[in-house]
Order: C-alpha cells, then sequence, then structure tokens
C-alpha cells in the first residue's frame, strides 16, 4: 500500500492507495514530484520526499564508519520526520552535531530521529557508527510528511551487510532465506501486547492442505514415541500502534507455520525427516513425535517455515521460503521441551506477513477449505507474498502470476500485507478474471479516479478494514490516516468513483445488513462486477443480498446515490 500504480487490467493491481487527509489537507498534485523509490517495474507512486543512506565504508567488528543520509524535497514541507533505526551489531558512536535526538536502545536495535523544514534542494545528516556484533544487519532510513501521511511525501532506504569479525571481512548484502533462530527465550520488557483479532465467523474444518492446530504438547508417550514440542514466537515491529519515529515493539506466537522435526537417528546415518506439523493457531505451539528406531537418537532439530500448509506463503526473491531451524538437540532418548523458539531477526517481516494472512484467513468469507469458495477442496490455489530485506519490488499484486511484492518496510502494516491480499482474494473470488479498469494511475484514496478503479481498490481497502475492524489505514513507516467518513466529511471526493466512499460502504454493508461478508463473498463467485454500482444495483438483488432502503442509507451516509 505504499502508494499508486498502474492499473492494466488482468495483468498488474496498484500498490495500495495514496493518500490524501481530510484532516490534514491535501498533498501536492499528481505528477509534480519525479522521486521514483523504487524499481520502475514497481507500482510505488513518485514522490516527493527522498531519502539515501550509505555508509563510506563496511566495518567490521569494534571499527566505525560514516553514515551519510541525503534527504532530498522537491516541495516545501513544514515538518518533516527523518527517523533511523540501527540494527543491535551497530550503534551511533558520534551524532556529530546531526541534531538528531538522543537515540533509544532495545532488543531491536538503536532507533533516533529529529524534524527538518524541507524546502526544495537536499539536506545531508552525517553520523558515526560502530559495529558491535558480527553479522546481517540492516540500517533504516525514513523521511516522511508528518503532518500529511502520504506515500507521495515520503521516503525508504535501508543498507543491508554482513558485519565480520576482522578487518576487511565485511560484506555487502545480507543473507537471512535459511537461519539460526534468534538468541532470546521470553518475551523482553516494554513489549506490547498483541492486537486481537477474533474471528467474525466460526472457524472452517482443517484439511490435510489447510492449517491446523498440532496436538498439545505432553509427556513422553506410552507407545514408545518421542516428542520435541515448544512455542514458535517472532519479535517484530509494528506500524499499528507506533508513529512515523517509532513502530510499536510486538512479540507474538507464529499461528500455522509447516514445521518439520529432522534427525540422524546414529552418528554415522543421513538425515532423515521424523515427524512434520503446523505450530497451533492459538499460542503458536508445536508437538512433534516420532518413533526412535535406536536407544538413543544421535541428533534432532526443529525447522520452520514461512508457508501454512498449502494454503499461503511468503517467498524470498528466488521464490524460496524462510526457514529458521534450531539448534540440534543431542543423544535424544527422551521427549524434549525446546519452550520458546525465536524466529531469526534478519527474517522478522517475513514471519510478520505469514502470520497477518493468517489473520485474514479465519476471517476470510469461504465456507470450504480455499481462500474462495469458487475453488474446491483439494484444488485451492495459495496466496503467495514475495519480500526480501532491502526490496524495492513493492507493493502491488500481479493476476498474470497471482503474488503479491511487498517492498522492505512493507510487512510492518498489516493493513498493507492485507490490503493486497485483498486484491489476490478477489482474483480468486472472480476465478483469474479481473475488470477492465481505467483513470486508475495514479488512484488516490480520497480522490476521484473511476468506478471500476473505487471498485477494486475499494474492495482491497476493505478487506483490511474487514479484517481488523478499523478504518485507519497504516504505511510501512509508520503513519497512519483515519478514513472514516460521511456525509459532512470534507476532503474526500463523492461518490463511488472514489475508494474511500466504496470501502466504509462496503464494510458497514457487510456488518450492518448481511450479518458477515460471507453472502457477499459467495455471491461473488457466481457473477462478476465491474463497479460498486453493479455489485449493489444489478447482483445483490438477484442473490438476496439486500439492496433496500436499510442498504442505501447506508450508502447515501457514504455520499453514495442510484
Amino acid at each position: 500500500m505504499a502508494g499508486a500504480g498502474v492499473c492494466l487490467a488482468a495483468v498488474v493491481v496498484p500498490s495500495a492507495f495514496a493518500g490524501g487527509s481530510p484532516q490534514t489537507g491535501t498533498p501536492a498534485p499528481a505528477g509534480t514530484c519525479t522521486i521514483r523509490p523504487a524499481e520502475k517495474s514497481s507500482e510505488a507512486p513518485l514522490s516527493c520526499l527522498g531519502v539515501t543512506a550509505s555508509l563510506d565504508h563496511l566495518p567490521a567488528v569494534g571499527e566505525q564508519a560514516t553514515l551519510t543520509v541525503d534527504v532530498k524535497a522537491q516541495t516545501d514541507v513544514k515538518r518533516a520526520g527523518l527517523s533511523l533505526q540501527l540494527p543491535p551489531a551497530l550503534r551511533i558512536s558520534d551524532g556529530g552535531g546531526a541534531g538528531l535526538a538522543a537515540p533509544t536502545t532495545d532488543t531491536f536495535g538503536q532507533r533516533t530521529s529529529r524534524t527538518l523544514a524541507l524546502t526544495p534542494g537536499t539536506r545531508t545528516v552525517k553520523l558515526k557508527v560502530k559495529a558491535v556484533a558480527a553479522g546481517p544487519a540492516q540500517i533504516q532510513a525514513d523521511i516522511s510528511d508528518i503532518d500529511h501521511p502520504d506515500p507521495r511525501r515520503a521516503g525508504h532506504d535501508s543498507v543491508e551487510l554482513t558485519v565480520g569479525k576482522t578487518n576487511g571481512s565485511s560484506d555487502k548484502g545480507m543473507s537471512v532465506t535459511k537461519a539460526r533462530p534468534a538468541p532470546v527465550h521470553h518475551p523482553g520488557p516494554g513489549t506490547r501486547k498483541a492486537r486481537p483479532v477474533a474471528p467474525k465467523a466460526p472457524a472452517p474444518a482443517p484439511a490435510a492442505s489447510g492449517p491446523a492446530a498440532p496436538r498439545a504438547a505432553g509427556p513422553a508417550r506410552a507407545d514408545g514415541q518421542i516428542c520435541i514440542s515448544g512455542t514458535y514466537r517472532n519479535r517484530f515491529q509494528s506500524s499499528e500502534g507506533g508513529s512515523w519515529n517509532g513502530k510499536a515493539n510486538r512479540d507474538e506466537p507464529v499461528h500455522n507455520a509447516n514445521v518439520t522435526l529432522w534427525g540422524r537417528p546414529t552418528a554415522n546415518s543421513g538425515t532423515q525427516k521424523l515427524a512434520t506439523g503446523m505450530t497451533g493457531n492459538n499460542n503458536g505451539s508445536f508437538n512433534l513425535c516420532y518413533t526412535p528406531t535406536t536407544s538413543v537418537t544421535s541428533k534432532v532439530w526443529v525447522e520452520f517455515q514461512t508457508q501454512a500448509g498449502q494454503s499461503w506463503s511468503v517467498v524470498d526473491g528466488n521464490g524460496r521460503p524462510y526457514t529458521t531451524a534450531t539448534y540440534s538437540q543431542d543423544n535424544v532418548s527422551g521427549s524434549t521441551s525446546l519452550g520458546n523458539v525465536y524466529a531469526n531477526d534478519g527474517q522478522s517481516r517475513a514471519w510478520h506477513a505469514l502470520d497477518t494472512l493468517n489473520k485474514l484467513w479465519w476471517n476470510r468469507g469461504s465456507t470450504n477449505n480455499c481462500w474462495s469458495g469458487s475453488q474446491q477442496d483439494g484444488h485451492c490455489t495459495p496466496i503467495t507474498v514475495q519480500w526480501y530485506p532491502g526490496s524495492t519490488d513493492g507493493t502491488y499484486w500481479t493476476v498474470n502470476e497471482d503474488k503479491i511484492h511487498l517492498a522492505d518496510n512493507d510487512p510492518d502494516a498489516e493493513h498493507t500485507v492485507v490490503h493486497e491480499a485483498g486484491h489476490a482474494l478477489m482474483g480468486k473470488l472472480y476465478k483469474g478474471w479481473w475488470p477492465n479498469v481505467s483513470n486508475c494511475s495514479p488512484h488516490y484514496v480520497s480522490r476521484t479516479s473511476s468506478t471500476s478503479c473505487g471498485w477494486t481498490e475499494g474492495f482491497a481497502n476493505a478487506v483490511a478494514f474487514h479484517t481488523f475492524n478499523d478504518t485507519t489505514y497504516y504505511w510501512g513507516n509508520g503513519s497512519s490516516q483515519n478514513l472514516a467518513n460521511d456525509r459532512s466529511t470534507t476532503g474526500i471526493d463523492p461518490g463511488d468513483a472514489c475508494e474511500a466512499r466504496v470501502a466504509t460502504a462496503l464494510v458497514d454493508l457487510w456488518s450492518q445488513v448481511d450479518g458477515g461478508w460471507l453472502k457477499s463473498n459467495t455471491m461473488m463467485t457466481k457473477t462478476r462486477q465491474s463497479s460498486f454500482r453493479e455489485y449493489f444495483v444489478t447482483d445483490r438483488p438477484d442473490y438476496g443480498l439486500d439492496s433496500g432502503s436499510t442498504a442505501r442509507n447506508i450508502l447515501y451516509n457514504h455520499t453514495i446515490q442510484y
């Protein structure tokens, strides 16, 4: 949802909407700014603000380097917020008159920020950083207009490196697709509680290809089996509950993730797959049992993958799921609890995205074990998310490959992830068909685009609002915008060509008239719509959904009249 993008029918669905907050005024007109925040193939909009970060050299442990942050503006910004975050492997050693706030330090590293009054041109901030630990590391820099939260007035950049132990051994980039757990065993102090998302309908029956809770952990079994148990968790930072200069720290179980128990029966034997399962839907627990062939198993270890059965997954730029594998347990002769196992810090965003889709899964509005009732059990198609550290390939969903592309910090915003999944869900409801969308490049949540753009983008926004039971949108940089509206709301264009109006009308219809969105989704598997008018006027009456005075009053409240 980093911004607007090209709307190519049956090819690409743009990233989540650009803003234009009714509370704070209207950003610079589209087309007046030219800063490209992502790759040319990306659907992110051109921005009036940009930021780049660079190191003068790659430091090894104990060495210092100069971090240069260039902020570029193509318009006046009274209060621009510059936020910097360093990983635990790096520390700010000298702010050097950069005007930055005193850094705060926690398990996620160091954070600092400052506000800037910008005029067109480039401002440079320099500071010294010191490497204090070896391993993968990412420096992040964000610039945003505090008073006008909008992807067209924001920028993000990052530096990925692998810190070496000796001079000259550090390298560019970071490899985290396969990694070890984070060295932590329990939630840290000050971690905010999870935002509850209660299912709006009974959970569907589990299937072999879909998420299902594993057996509860227990003592050694009477049948001679050995069980390896524990709880899988993830520490991440969330835009929801945070702000432009400080996201919320979260420590939550990972639900419905594929997990495999590997082992070697003897020191000289090959690796064998001993058991498979999934982490629990309630608390991320796992309990993997096997029947040993020897009195003592030489080695066993557990591997977690960013896949939920065959229903959804998060992959890197090469299409590989992320895996966190525990250190081996040696000479195992009885059941063992591993306690809390934490996802590798470098994979944190991948696991966050995976767990966010779990929240949509249990509220997806389908009666079978697929994402959509248009598909049959055993023949479901998954939702696939591509993400990797430092990615500029986002934010959008493609119809042809049926894949969501997320940029670097997109997973921090659960609304962004679910918005893009909303496009994928609509594609599945429509069995791969997509409306001929016009005037959607660019598109803005509070402005008139076209009825086809208002419908497809409004539906995706509504999926996010329905999932989280709110009307506030969050971006990956921590900014947010409340899109609640009625007839008295100023700053949001009226009518069904404005996606904010369509989104809020839809969620009100689902919650106040339809008793949820199951009936609406079922209707969409049987007929197709290119506009909200077609959805409401033509199809709802044909499929037994109310379009009478109560429903029309809801639309009227959101300035839509038929």
